[in-house]
């Protein structure tokens, strides 16, 4: 009996021994894998027995084998992990985007300040065909610069697109290796032991997972582990799975976004609950930081197409007609190729539309706008400050589903008019972009150099018998059509005379008073007289009763009026102006406020890049710790577990030896 108890220690030993010889030699094998956990034998003192001579032992079991493994510590890594590849993503595509915005020579800022230069020639030479080429030829690089940046935002888009699909295809070749693994770990645990090579295989796929999608996992009492995205929808349920695809932005078809399979439906994921990895910073970067390069481009575009063709309206060409346009006017949506205003959402339950029209170029800032109906009203929203603007009231009080919308929105720089819109229409939803995509549109339209504007309509003389010191310092067109060029053009000399008090009354030809301009007319020293879109600066001061007279232009080819208008705008804050008219920037200034956006934006995500990076290098390095197999303390225990089998093989030996003496003296 003894000897048999013998042999059972000794055997039990041997099976232990030889177990942690197992798994420290495959702990040694893996130690340069990637996620693996170190794995160590449970070993528990065998139940003993009870004998006359007392209580003894009968040697020792292997309970199990377990692997090192924290699931704070693997969370956390992944977790961190997801945040770094979110921040990194989002860093090279700004580093790309600053690269549209080149500084010097080849920025758009000197190429649009080149053009605006040119006009100082033209208004030292206005009937010069050389320099009016010159004109043209700037006009033409200014509009391929603003397109050429536009082209390549386009690049990034697509590639950014590109780079999304692939993640998905990404992720949904993960989620469906989890699953299978989900499977064979539910199939094994029937063996009341863990797989577990599987259960880091599982950890390791968890682990790239997170580096493009931000995840949450649970582990259920069967082993599956049920992996969620874009706050809690399910990714991987068990054995199960859906699927990720890339679609069109349901606002912005130019833009995409992530949306889930569910069932027969598809359905948009909210980037808000994205949280980290790749493809959200990815989404972060073109619906935030893209679409602000594009909108600034594109303020800036409009901005100076607005203002450059409405200075050419204000002129006459060579042959003494109205200036046309000088770009192309692609805020007209009667023209061809005009740009997209309003964006109706494509899951709008009607296909209305709004319209939204330019008001003046110079007051559009740099955003979106979403035009929805809230609270019995419409109202547009903007993407940047979140200011509100509302339509107006129900216009016969009463409310309820009877109600007239009606109105007209009035926005920075544009008006929207809803009047289109009924109650049916109330559940839609638009994107407006007044300026977004305006300058990939941006191209000079006028071939001929006679057609630029230098001169204007009218001319204007102080009176010959004047008593005051009042000169012209300078005349300036602030309207087409006006009713004084009109007047002016059309019956002949317009006359302004001054009265005692500061005063002055305006009349045409025949003496009678111009219809719109109501006399007497205020005029400030040191401000210039504003008569009816004629805008004349006076040097000194006149007197009562003197004179001067507007006339129409009759050698346009000697007159630099308009050209000087137009050199004025090197100077002029039109981009950007606030609602009352003030503030804004020169086109060059605009250029350098947009590269210093996108610079603060770059050096931003490099240094979020950098401390969620060391993060996460810290939270592998304690999961590692903790985790990982450390090579000297695996020889360390080889040395041990193999000392220990050559004891366990020694008690064997001792146990024969003792049975065959007890065989012998039976005998």
């Amino acid at each position: 009996m003894g000897s048999f108890s013998l042999l059972n220690i000794g055997s039990r030993a041997m099976t232990a021994s030889y177990a942690a010889l197992q798994t420290t030699g495959h702990n040694i094998a893996n130690a340069s894998v990637q996620g693996y956990s170190r794995q160590r034998v449970e070993l528990a003192t065998a139940e003993g027995q009870t004998t006359v001579a007392g209580y003894l032992g009968r040697g020792v079991d292997v309970e199990s084998v377990s692997r090192a493994h924290d699931t704070f510590l693997t969370r956390e890594a992944a977790s961190t992990r997801s945040l770094a590849a979110m921040d990194r993503a989002r860093m090279e595509s700004l580093r790309r985007l600053e690269e549209v915005f080149t500084p010097g020579e080849l920025g758009i800022g000197h190429a649009a300040g080149q053009f605006l230069n040119a006009m100082v020639d033209l208004a030292s030479r206005p009937a010069d065909d050389a320099t009016r080429q010159v004109v043209l030829a700037r006009a033409a690089e200014a509009a391929d610069r603003f397109k050429g940046a536009s082209q390549r935002m386009d690049a990034i888009q697509d590639d950014l697109s590109s780079a999304l699909r692939d993640g998905v295809v990404r992720v949904n070749a993960l989620a469906e290796s989890i699953a299978r693994i989900n499977q064979k770990v539910v199939s094994m645990r029937g063996e009341s032991q863990a797989p577990l090579d599987l259960l880091d295989e599982r950890d390791r796929l968890i682990s790239q997972l997170s580096e493009k999608l931000q995840i949450n996992t649970v582990t259920g009492e069967d082993g599956a582990m049920a992996v969620f995205i874009a706050g809690g929808r399910p990714l991987v349920m068990g054995v199960s799975t859906r699927s990720l695809s890339v679609v069109a932005d349901p606002m912005d078809p130019q833009r995409v976004a992530l949306a889930m399979s569910e069932g027969e439906a598809t359905r948009i994921l909210d980037n808000g609950f994205l949280g980290g990895g790749e493809m959200a910073g990815l989404l972060r970067f073109q619906n935030e930081d893209l679409m602000r390069g594009r909108a600034l481009l594109g303020q800036m575009a409009s901005a100076l197409v607005g203002v450059v063709n409405q200075q050419q309206s204000f002129g006459l060409d060579l042959n003494g007609q109205p200036g046309g346009h000088l770009f192309f006017d692609f805020h007209d949506a009667t023209q061809d190729g005009a740009l997209a205003l309003v964006q109706p959402a494509s899951t709008n339950p009607t296909t209305a539309v709004p319209i939204l029209e330019i008001k003046d170029a110079r007051k559009l800032q740099a955003e979106d706008f979403t035009l929805t109906f809230v609270d019995s009203n419409w109202q547009i929203t903007s993407s940047v400050t979140g200011q509100v603007f509302k339509a107006g009231n129900d216009p016969d009080g009463g409310g309820g589903p009877e109600l007239a919308i009606a109105g007209v929105i009035q926005g920075p720089g544009f008006n929207v008019d809803v009047t289109g819109l009924a109650v049916a229409d109330t559940g839609n939803r638009y994107l407006l972009q007044p300026v977004t995509y305006a300058a990939g549109l941006m191209r000079r339209v006028l071939d001929q150099s006679s057609g630029i504007a230098a001169a204007s309509p009218v001319v204007a003389d102080v009176g010959s018998t004047n008593q005051g010191t009042a000169s012209i310092a300078s005349l300036a067109m602030t309207k087409s059509g006006a009713a004084v060029t009109a007047a002016a053009t059309s019956v002949g000399p317009v006359s302004i005379k001054f009265r005692t008090d500061g005063q002055f009354d305006v009349t045409d030809a025949s003496g009678n008073p111009i219809p719109s301009l109501t006399s007497p007319l205020d005029w400030t020293p040191g401000s210039p007289l504003n008569i009816g879109g004629v805008e004349i600066q006076l040097n000194g001061r006149p007197a009562a009763g003197d004179t001067f007279t507007i006339s129409k232009t009759t050698q346009p080819r000697q007159n630099n009026t308009n050209a000087l208008a137009l050199v004025a705008l090197r100077e002029t804050t039109f981009v950007g102006r606030n609602a009352a008219g003030g503030g804004g920037s020169t086109v060059t200034d605009a250029y350098a406020s947009a590269m210093a956006d996108v610079g603060v934006r770059v050096q931003g995500a490099v240094t979020s890049s950098q401390i969620s990076t060391a993060v996460a290098n810290q939270a592998e390095l304690r999961r590692a710790a903790d985790a990982g197999v450390n090579l000297d303390e695996e020889a360390a225990r080889l040395l041990q577990y193999q000392q220990a089998y050559q004891a366990s093989a020694k008690v064997l030996q001792v146990a024969q030896s003792v049975f065959d003496t007890l065989l012998q003296a039976a005998g």
